[in-house]
């Protein structure tokens, strides 16, 4: 069944902003459709998706800056496997280090959804920053976005220890979940680096033993 918004096609949307005689107007017809393409994505109807995104880069090419609809098209309409990914990678680290920690938080959540291990290598130094970022809300996402890199690139582990055991001393109950899920993440990861370390140690000594037996024997 199709979305109640799939009869507005881009098609009426570039037709009803050239109608527009004011800038203000023009910004009204714009966020009036951001706010059908919310609901739209909101449904999860697939038969829409193509026609939201041509409308968001419509929008975008008019200078209308939507960054939460954006992301949240983003993790909707793509996944990890997509090569495409590797193309936003340095427009997400921007926005990491934007000003605004309503839109650092889109891109925490974003990254905590669709992070591969290429971007988790690239992006691993400013998610760990943020761990100490003043706002709580931006702590936790930081977090949850930690647990997700540290899954996808096991080495990056040790690198977000001190952080993480800074959150285990928070009062704010939201970042102090967020921090033993991290940490319960790491302890897991090194635990079973430690482990395979030590069987990869016994292995070679049984086979330098089994060796030395073998070479002293007559036959």
């Amino acid at each position: 069944m199709h979305s109640i918004f799939s009869g507005t096609r881009l098609r009426d949307m570039i037709r009803s902003i050239r109608a527009c005689k004011t800038v203000a107007k023009e910004r009204g017809v714009a966020r009036k459709e951001c706010a059908d393409i919310r609901a739209s994505i909101n449904e999860n109807d697939p038969h829409d998706r193509h026609r939201n995104l041509a409308k968001l880069m419509f929008i975008h090419m008019l200078g209308y800056s939507e960054k939460r609809i954006g992301y949240l098209g983003l993790m909707l309409l793509l996944d990890e496997r997509q090569e495409v990914l590797m193309l936003v990678t340095n427009s997400l680290k921007q926005d990491l280090n934007h000003r605004n920690q309503y839109v650092v938080g889109l891109v925490l959540c974003a990254l905590g959804n669709i992070c591969s291990a290429e971007m988790a290598r690239d992006l691993a130094p400013e998610v760990e920053r943020l761990i100490q970022f003043r706002d709580h809300n931006i702590r936790k996402k930081a977090a949850l976005c930690s647990s997700r890199i540290v899954r996808k690139v096991p080495d990056l582990a040790e690198n977000f220890v001190n952080a993480a055991s800074s959150l285990l001393k928070e009062k704010h109950h939201g970042v102090l979940i967020t921090g033993v899920q991290l940490y319960y993440e790491l302890c897991t990861i090194l635990l079973i680096a430690h482990i395979s370390q030590s069987m990869m140690l016994q292995g070679s000594q049984i086979l330098f033993f089994t060796y030395s037996y073998l070479s002293s024997c007559v036959f």
